[in-house]
């Protein structure tokens, strides 16, 4: 099985059509929680018209994810070991 990183810049690479890369794409920044903010631009995928309420799983102040897919967008923040558990697909149980 591929891993998680594998599949993201495969499927980052499947969007790569000579605009969306031009625009919002993938952001990916550090929290000083420390933590990780991720958003992805789903527009113009086969992600952009879906929605999903928000994914919130609090464990400890080390242990967190929040996701959702709202307005195109899917936002991911999370602990420093919670990256992969955001992964698209994986916490939002939409693999079709």
């Amino acid at each position: 099985m591929r891993s998680v990183m594998a599949q993201f810049q495969d499927w980052v690479e499947s969007q790569c059509d000579g605009d969306w890369e031009h625009g919002e794409g993938v952001v990916i920044a550090m929290l000083d929680n420390p933590g990780w903010a991720v958003d992805i631009d789903l527009r113009d995928t086969r992600w952009a018209s879906r929605a999903l309420d928000e994914v919130k799983v609090d464990r400890s102040e080390a242990d967190w994810l929040y996701c959702r897919i709202q307005d195109g967008r899917y936002t991911i923040r999370c602990g420093v070991q919670n990256l992969e558990e955001g992964q698209i697909g994986r916490s939002t149980r939409l693999n079709s």
